[in-house]
């Protein structure tokens, strides 16, 4: 308990416009790191006056921004076979990237079309690879990046709104934040533990055959 308030403290105290895009931009890259962790915290402290609201959400936006476009280009420089060989090994296994997930994010993008990167940043499952087919497939980079600017900013503004509302009703929240913090690090754990015996599971399968 004492240990989680510690790390917790530490982790509101260090959370300014930088930290806010520097996590934003790895939340929006191929490492997993839910975005619903920072934004929201962040909009606290805009209630709380010591951040803004606009700071935290061309912040926030900003870093998705980058995350995106660093895994466009990656996708658009090493092309398909080469992405496919890095999925299949066991560092990508470690980010909880897979040959399934990235098949995954190109079987979501050729339905939808290019459309798929704004309608993607919206989709959890799928914002964080939604930026690899799009290099994979050569979009146009202004399309990309503006689809991806929209929905970025649309799910930010949604985080944003939830910590921001939060800590307007406080005075009913605090009493029961430390059990708040709890549900949402084991939800974090569990998730995590569960792409982690996908990954497992599916690299079984593959050896077995």
């Amino acid at each position: 308990m004492e240990i989680f308030q510690t790390v917790f403290d530490w982790y509101m105290a260090n959370l300014n416009y930088w930290t806010i895009y520097l996590l934003m931009t790895i939340e929006s890259s191929f490492i997993p790191f839910p975005s619903e962790i920072v934004v929201p915290f962040a909009a606290w402290k805009a209630g709380e006056g010591t951040l803004t609201m606009w700071g935290v959400l061309l912040a926030s936006t900003a870093g998705a921004m980058t995350g995106a476009v660093i895994n466009y280009y990656l996708a658009l420089w090493i092309g398909r076979p080469v992405l496919y060989r890095i999925a299949d090994t066991k560092w990508a296994h470690l980010l909880l990237i897979t040959r399934d997930s990235v098949e995954r994010a190109e079987k979501y993008f050729v339905r939808h079309g290019k459309a798929s990167t704004f309608i993607g940043r919206l989709v959890p499952a799928v914002r964080q690879l939604i930026s690899i087919p799009a290099g994979l497939s050569r979009m146009q980079i202004g399309t990309f990046v503006l689809y991806t600017f929209l929905g970025a900013t649309i799910w930010n503004v949604i985080l944003a709104l939830i910590g921001y509302f939060a800590y307007d009703k406080r005075e009913y929240i605090l009493p029961y934040l430390d059990w708040i913090m709890y549900a949402v690090g084991a939800a974090f754990v569990l998730w995590l533990a569960w792409k982690g015996y996908q990954v497992y599971r599916k690299k079984r399968n593959n050896t077995s055959r």
